[in-house]
């Protein structure tokens, strides 16, 4: 299958590599310690059109979580989840950011995502940013995605990993899952972040 657009690594060794380096927690997490590089990017925030990066989150725990706003499943229920992990967080909440990374940019415009991540939670901000920064942030976490347009007799597809990244105060990549099911066990991995 050609993929016009896309951003690759070797996830299943990211994986495999994750949880011989690391532990895992009662919230289905890994530790990934010294495994992941630090937080790194330089994209728009949706939520008020600032321009932002790494250090624009330096002081709060960071959840970074690559997806669409047309996903019909993952993405909403994955958001839905850490709207209420942080509502068990309760006032610390405030020093946590959800970072949603479209890695659908030409349907995902800075209102159009905008206006998805507000229907969540004001701790979640909306990323966008050229193919090029997407792409290159998706490698820098080994995320795979691809978006494949519409072409006769086929439809419109977008297809991305379920990774969800957390990063502590000072930028250090030191979780990832891929079930956020668990809303108590998941806002004690957060909140012992902060």
């Amino acid at each position: 299958m050609h993929l016009p657009r896309f951003a690759y690594g070797p996830f299943l060794a990211l994986c495999l590599a994750a949880a011989a380096c690391g532990r895992a927690t009662e919230a289905d997490t890994t530790d990934i310690s010294g495994v992941m590089p630090p937080l790194s990017f330089s994209m728009v925030r949706a939520n008020d059109g600032a321009p932002v990066n790494a250090a624009s989150y330096r002081g709060k725990v960071v959840l970074l979580y690559f997806g669409y706003t047309h996903c019909p499943d993952e993405c909403p229920t994955t958001l839905t989840n850490l709207a209420v992990a942080l509502k068990r967080i309760g006032p610390d909440a405030r020093d946590v950011r959800v970072l949603f990374v479209t890695v659908d940019p030409a349907r995902d415009s800075i209102l159009v995502l905008k206006k998805y991540v507000n229907a969540f939670d004001r701790q979640i901000d909306g990323l966008r940013g050229s193919d090029n920064a997407i792409a290159a942030l998706a490698r820098r976490y080994r995320v795979l995605y691809a978006v494949t347009p519409a072409a006769p007799g086929r439809a419109y597809d977008v297809m991305h990993a379920d990774s969800l990244f957390m990063f502590d105060r000072s930028g250090r990549a030191r979780l990832v899952t891929t079930s956020t099911e668990n809303a108590a066990a998941l806002a004690a991995e957060i909140k012992a972040l902060g």
